[in-house]
């Protein structure tokens, strides 16, 4: 189901959009990812469900024939080999919506963002001192 609002200000709304079978599979993908990152700060950003703790580390969104997950070009870059399977670009795969979540496969992405995001963040204090 593409997105027939234009602007949602909560994850809860933007998942309510769609057909309880998909609302299933974004709350699944949500939860996943708030186990791996608990401090991360829920929001919305380019409309999508957005965690983020120091910057964003990961999107997500519905749409007809998939679930697409956008860790960036580095968390895609870092699990080109166990991502090859799907479609996707270079900061975005697509899984097929028809599926099972790859959710081991999240949780690992998630992770490496989550790593890469608190070095970034330190390394940043550092130069400033």
């Amino acid at each position: 189901m593409e997105n027939t609002k234009n602007t949602f200000d909560t994850i809860d709304e933007y998942i309510s959009q769609f057909q309880p079978e998909i609302q299933e599979k974004l709350q699944a993908l949500r939860k996943t990812i708030k186990e791996i990152v608990p401090n991360a700060v829920e929001k919305i950003s380019y409309q999508m469900p957005t965690f983020a703790l120091n910057k964003n580390l990961v999107h997500f969104a519905a749409y007809k024939n998939h679930i697409g997950f956008y860790p960036g070009a580095s968390g895609i870059a870092a699990f080109k080999e166990e991502l090859s399977i799907y479609k996707g670009a270079k900061g975005s795969v697509q899984f097929p919506i028809n599926e099972p979540l790859p959710f081991d496969l999240v949780k690992k992405i998630v992770k490496y963002r989550e790593i890469e995001d608190i070095k970034k963040a330190e390394e940043k204090k550092q130069k400033k001192k």
